[in-house]
C-alpha cells in the first residue's frame, strides 16, 4: 500500500454516540448525532508526520466541495493547504476555506455540522467566529481527513492561502524548502506536540508557522505596510503625544538610541517633560498646536488612544504617524473596535450597541446578567463603565452613562467567566513583520492593572495561539509599532479579545528589566524603521504597579532603600508631583527562578513603600 496517512476505510460513527481513533481518554471533535448515513465522518486522530502527496487528493477535496454546494449553492470552497499542490508532502488532511461574511458564519457551521461534520476540540481550539470543522470521507477504500475552515472574508485570509498554494505548485525552490520546514516542525516541536490534548497536532502547525509568515511576505503575498520609508538615524525628532509615564519610558529608550524627543501634553509638569527637547503645552484635539510639533520632527506617535483622530489624520499627510490613523479609529471607540473584531472573526464577549434604557433592558434578557455597560469613547483603568447584576441595575447605570435617550449609543457586553487574564505586546515593523513578547498574567482591582507575571503558565498551544491573534490583530489594522491585545482565557481553553491599545501597555512593563528589548525600545525601533529586537524573556518575572492613596498632596515616596535591599528588585517611579488615590506613580519588577518566587519578591518590596504627607 502506498505510504499514506489514510487507514484502509474510515470507522463510522455509530448510531449510540462518536468514536475518534487515538489514545484513550483523547478530546475528539464533537458528535451530536448518528453520522453513519452522512456524507462526512469522524475525524481521526494520528500523529504529526510528513507523508508523500496522494494524488487523489483533489478528488477528495473536490467531493467534499460538491457536498458542501448541495447545501449551501452560495458557498466557493477552496482547495488549500499542502494537499492542494501536486507533488507537496504535508500532514495528509484535506484543507478546505470557505469565506464568507461574519453574520453567516452559524449558518455556515450549521449546515457543515448536518453534513456530519465535528467541532474542533482541546485547547486554543479556533474561535466560533472562525471555526474550524473537522471529519473524514472514505475515497478510494481509503480514509481522508478533512479541515475545513470558515473565515470572515475581512480577515483577507482566504485570499493568502490561495496566493501561497499558488506560489508552491509554480516554485520548485520554495516547495523545497517549506518540505524541509515541515519536517523539522515534526523532529524539532515535541515540547508543544507532546501535548497529547492537542487535537491534530497544533503544535505541528505553530512549529512551521514562522515559514510560512516568512514566505507570504518575501513573495509579496502579504502585503508591507503602507507609507514605509527609510530608517531614521539617531538625531532625528520623534514627536510624541501625549506625555505620561509611557511617554516618559519611551523617551528613556529613545535617548539611549540616540533619538530626540517632542511632546504634546495639556500638563506643564507631566512625565515625560524633563526628557523632551521640547515641550508643546496643549489639548490632544489642538490642531494647530500639533501642526507645530510636526514641524520638528520626522515621526510622529502617541501614548494614548485618546487623542483626536482628525488632528493625527492632518499629521498623517505631512509625515509617518505610527502605530497609524487605522488602529487610532478602531480603537478608541469601544463599538469601532468590537465591529472590527467581529469581522476579523476574533472571539469576544456577546455585545450588544444600545441607545435608550428599553435597549438596556432587552439586552439584559438576551444576554443575560452581568452585564458590563460601558461609554464607548473616553474611560481609562475601569472608568466610564459599570456593572450590572441584574435588571434592577439597568436604570440607574443609564442614568448615570446613558443621558439623554439617543444621544449616544453605549455598548453593553456579558461578563465573562474566565479563568485568567492575560495580555500580549507585539510589535511590527515597516517590513511587516511582527514580533511577540511573552504572554503576561494580569489582575486588576477595579479597573485598574495591579500585578502582572511574564510568562504566564499556560498550555504553549494557548500561549502560540494568543501571539498569534495579537499578530493577526497589528496586521489587520496596519499597525507600524506597537500593540496590545488583553485577553480573557475561558473555561476551555478559548481565547477572548477584550480589548486592544495600540501602544505600549502597563502589562508590557516588565519587559523593560527581563527581556532582551524592552517594549519601549521595541516601539522606537519599529516607528523609526529599524529592525525589531529580540523578545527574549531571560528570566521569570512580576511586575507591581505602585499606586497612590489618601488626598491630593505633593508626591514623597518613603521605604525606597528598604525596597531596595533586595537586588533583584527594580524601581521605576514616574516622577509625577501629585499624589492621589489609585493613581499610577510607578511600579517594582523583580525576577526570579518562578514567576511565584518573583511576584512574592515584588509584594514584599511594595508593602515597604509608601508615599509620605498624609494627614
Amino acid at each position: 500500500m502506498r505510504d499514506s496517512p489514510a487507514a484502509a476505510g474510515c470507522r463510522r460513527a455509530p448510531s449510540s454516540g462518536w468514536w475518534i481513533a487515538g489514545d484513550p481518554g483523547e478530546p475528539a471533535p464533537h458528535y451530536t448525532r448518528a453520522v453513519s448515513d452522512l456524507p462526512i465522518g469522524p475525524y481521526e486522530r494520528r500523529p504529526a508526520a510528513v507523508h508523500p502527496w496522494d494524488p487523489r487528493s483533489p478528488a477528495v477535496a473536490a467531493r467534499i466541495a460538491a457536498a458542501v454546494r448541495v447545501r449551501r449553492p452560495d458557498l466557493v470552497v477552496e482547495h488549500v493547504g499542502s494537499s492542494a499542490v501536486p507533488g507537496l508532502p504535508g500532514k495528509g488532511v484535506i484543507d478546505l476555506a470557505i469565506a464568507t461574511d461574519p453574520g453567516e458564519i452559524p449558518a455556515v457551521t450549521s449546515d457543515l455540522l448536518a453534513l456530519g461534520f465535528g467541532r474542533q476540540p482541546g485547547p486554543a481550539a479556533f474561535p466560533v467566529t472562525r471555526p474550524l470543522l473537522m471529519g473524514s470521507i472514505e475515497h478510494d477504500s481509503e480514509c481522508f481527513n478533512i479541515h475545513a475552515h470558515v473565515i470572515p472574508r475581512e480577515r483577507g485570509e482566504v485570499a493568502e492561502l490561495i496566493g501561497f498554494r499558488d506560489r508552491l505548485r509554480a516554485d520548485a525552490e520554495l516547495r523545497a524548502a517549506y518540505v524541509a520546514a515541515k519536517e523539522g516542525a515534526v523532529v524539532e516541536g515535541p515540547a508543544v506536540t507532546a501535548h497529547r490534548d492537542v487535537p491534530d497536532n497544533q503544535g505541528y502547525a505553530v512549529a512551521k508557522g514562522a515559514f510560512v509568515e516568512e514566505a507570504l511576505l518575501r513573495t509579496g503575498i502579504r502585503a508591507l505596510p503602507a507609507g514605509r520609508g527609510p530608517a531614521l538615524p539617531p538625531g532625528s525628532t520623534i514627536g510624541v503625544l501625549g506625555g505620561g509615564q509611557l511617554g516618559r519610558m519611551l523617551g528613556l529608550a529613545a535617548r539611549a538610541m540616540g533619538y530626540r524627543m517632542e511632546i504634546l501634553d495639556p500638563d506643564p509638569e507631566c512625565p515625560s517633560r524633563a526628557l523632551a527637547d521640547r515641550q508643546i503645552v496643549a489639548s490632544y484635539d489642538d490642531g494647530e498646536a500639533a501642526l507645530d510639533l510636526a514641524r520638528d520632527c520626522a515621526v510622529v506617535t502617541y501614548e494614548l488612544e485618546h487623542v483626536s483622530a482628525a488632528v493625527v489624520e492632518a499629521l498623517a499627510e505631512r509625515l509617518p504617524v505610527r502605530p497609524g490613523l487605522r488602529a487610532l479609529r478602531a480603537t478608541q471607540d469601544r463599538l469601532a473596535e468590537r465591529r472590527f473584531l467581529r469581522g476579523q472573526g476574533e472571539l469576544t464577549a456577546p455585545w450588544r450597541e444600545i441607545r435608550d434604557l428599553d435597549g438596556l433592558r432587552e439586552a439584559g434578557e438576551t444576554l443575560g446578567y452581568p452585564l458590563r455597560l460601558k461609554t464607548p469613547v473616553g474611560g481609562y483603568d475601569g472608568r466610564s463603565q459599570l456593572r450590572l447584576a441584574g435588571p434592577d441595575d439597568c436604570a440607574p447605570a443609564f442614568e448615570r452613562l446613558g443621558g439623554p435617550a439617543g444621544e449616544r449609543p453605549l455598548l453593553v457586553e456579558q461578563e465573562l467567566a474566565f479563568l485568567a487574564e492575560l495580555s500580549v505586546v507585539c510589535a511590527r515593523g515597516v517590513d511587516g513583520r511582527v514580533v511577540a513578547f511573552p504572554v503576561a498574567r494580569n489582575v486588576h482591582d477595579d479597573g485598574i492593572l495591579v500585578e502582572s507575571v511574564a510568562p504566564a503558565d499556560l498550555d504553549p498551544v494557548v500561549a502560540a495561539t494568543a501571539r498569534d491573534i495579537a499578530g493577526g490583530i497589528a496586521r489587520a489594522l496596519d499597525i507600524v509599532g506597537t500593540l496590545t491585545v488583553e485577553l480573557f482565557l475561558l473555561e476551555a481553553g478559548q481565547l477572548a479579545v477584550n480589548e486592544l491599545a495600540p501602544r505600549v501597555h502597563n502589562s508590557g512593563h516588565y519587559t523593560i528589566d527581563a527581556c532582551a528589548t524592552s517594549q519601549f525600545e521595541q516601539h522606537v525601533r519599529a516607528i523609526c524603521g529599524l529592525p525589531l529586537g529580540s523578545p527574549e524573556q531571560h528570566a521569570p518575572a512580576a511586575m507591581v504597579n505602585l499606586l497612590g492613596e489618601g488626598p491630593r498632596r505633593p508626591a514623597r515616596l518613603g521605604g525606597v532603600a528598604d525596597a531596595l535591599v533586595d537586588p533583584n528588585v527594580h524601581l521605576h517611579v514616574y516622577d509625577k508631583r501629585q499624589v492621589f488615590e489609585r493613581r499610577k506613580m510607578g511600579h517594582l519588577t523583580a525576577l526570579d527562578g518562578s514567576t511565584d518566587a518573583a511576584l512574592e519578591r515584588a509584594r514584599a518590596a511594595r508593602a515597604r513603600l509608601a508615599w509620605g504627607g498624609m494627614p
